[in-house]
């Protein structure tokens, strides 16, 4: 219990001794407050940006045209490094033939690289994507926002 009891839903009552110190009841009660919800400078454009994406304007086709150019560059950098990275392999094999007699664990180099190296891989250029994919989406709304 705190020092102050009272009735619950009312509210605490001082002890005597504060009582000086306590503003009244009807006193706290009128006491007015400013609540500000948003900044009013720049809400004007905001909404003008959001008008013109979600009525397909001119400039609202550009923004997200630019969007889309960038998650697709990225989804082409990381999709041909991927693809780059893994048919190498096979070359590098017929290259260095000696590589291809290395064994790991009883099983050979090639097998070993061909079999398990896409799915970790594979994996990592997924959640790299995602991540540089929300953080473009990101950037478009911040942009959106200002």
């Amino acid at each position: 219990m705190s020092r102050h009891s009272g009735p619950p839903g009312q509210p605490d009552q001082p002890q005597p001794g504060e009582r000086d110190a306590w503003p009244a009841v009807s006193a706290r009660k009128n006491r007015r407050r400013r609540v500000v919800l948003a900044d009013p400078r720049g809400r004007g454009r905001v909404l003008r940006t959001i008008i013109e994406l979600e009525e397909q304007t001119s400039v609202g086709e550009k923004l997200i045209r630019d969007l889309i150019k960038q998650q697709l560059k990225t989804a082409f950098l990381l999709g041909g490094g991927t693809l780059l990275l893994l048919a190498s392999l096979p070359v590098l094999f017929y290259l260095l033939p000696g590589l291809a007699d290395v064994e790991l664990l009883g099983v050979r180099l090639p097998w070993v690289l061909l079999g398990l190296l896409p799915f970790p891989l594979l994996y990592g250029v997924g959640y790299a994507y995602r991540r540089l994919a929300e953080s473009h989406e990101h950037d478009f709304v911040s942009s959106v926002d200002r």
